[in-house]
């Protein structure tokens, strides 16, 4: 089975570099050339590319595989969907980005299947950083497909000796467990940075997963998804390194600082997308947290406000 990854940012880059060690694996990168020539990424600086992974600039070219993996930003892939020529029929395709269409809500691999609807989409998800994997630490991630048989190929294909696979058929809790644990990460960030200690943290990540698993499970996602690797292992992986993008960002927001404009934080576009879908509905009141961090990454609402609001909410039951 020939395997593709387009884009070769850190987690695209990583995935050739673990694949690449074991079997043929061709990456697709826009700045081909010195990255063919010099075998090693500035998103992953002192690792190099194996001797099995091919780098081509050549979009068609890259697209003549079995498996393509869509490693970029969930707000791209729409628009580099669009951009295909080539036929994508009886191909598996693995989203391998996480968050939500801020127009359709759709996660990343909803979004293959309806736009390739011959083709066997698929998502690749769960708590890893790009360092870990490339450095061939051990990492395990969930591989949601409907199509079992496919699923059971992408499985056995994908997986190599740091990273295992485990399956499932629920499309829809893999993409909101990766998509929403975003949001809490940035709250997680947020409360740290602004010096709240550990249990406050805590307290966001335990409420938080509550708030995730309402909304997650109304959209269609099964419970013992949400808890295990793409949903409750994401979470508690991205709210407690700074390694996390998100985390990262909501930090800088805690601590008044300015935010790195140049760094891909879905979370932003995810909560923002979450609220435009359920205002004026009863399920927005159940969701205080992202309201929080949506008003918070829009600048409209400040920190100490946002922890004001969250913690003079009325008592109730857990």
């Amino acid at each position: 089975m020939s395997i593709t990854v387009l884009g070769a940012g850190a987690f695209g880059t990583a995935l050739a570099v673990s694949i690449g060690k074991e079997r043929s694996v061709t990456l697709w990168a826009r700045d081909a050339g010195s990255l063919a020539e010099n075998r090693e990424s500035a998103r992953l600086p002192g690792i190099e590319l194996p001797e099995n992974t091919r780098v081509v600039a050549d979009l068609d070219t890259a697209l003549n595989a079995d498996t393509v993996l869509f490693a970029m930003p969930m707000q791209s892939l729409s628009q580099f969907l669009r951009s295909i020529s080539v036929s994508l029929v009886d191909k598996s395709l693995v989203a391998c980005c996480k968050g939500l269409d801020l127009t359709s809500l759709q996660g990343p691999a909803t979004l293959l299947a309806e736009r390739c609807p011959d083709s066997k989409a698929a998502i690749l998800t769960g708590p890893s950083f790009a360092t870990d994997i490339a450095k061939g630490l051990p990492t395990a991630l969930t591989l949601a497909c409907s199509n079992e048989e496919a699923a059971l190929k992408l499985q056995k294909s994908l997986s190599t000796t740091n990273l295992r696979l485990y399956r499932t058929t629920d499309f829809v809790g893999a993409e909101l467990g990766g998509a929403l644990k975003n949001v809490i990460a940035i709250a997680a960030g947020i409360v740290m940075g602004a010096g709240l200690g550990d249990s406050a943290r805590a307290a966001v990540m335990t409420r938080g997963f509550a708030e995730l698993s309402r909304f997650a499970t109304v959209r269609g996602a099964r419970p013992d998804t949400l808890m295990g690797l793409s949903g409750f292992g994401d979470l508690v992986l991205t709210c407690t390194s700074d390694q996390s993008r998100n985390f990262r960002h909501g930090f800088a927001l805690g601590k008044g600082q300015a935010t790195d404009t140049n760094v891909t934080v879905e979370g932003v576009a995810t909560a923002l997308a979450v609220l435009n879908h359920v205002r004026n509905t009863e399920i927005e009141s159940l969701l205080p947290i992202t309201t929080m961090v949506a008003g918070v990454t829009q600048g409209q609402i400040s920190v100490a406000n946002a922890i004001h609001a969250l913690m003079s909410r009325p008592l109730k039951e857990e």
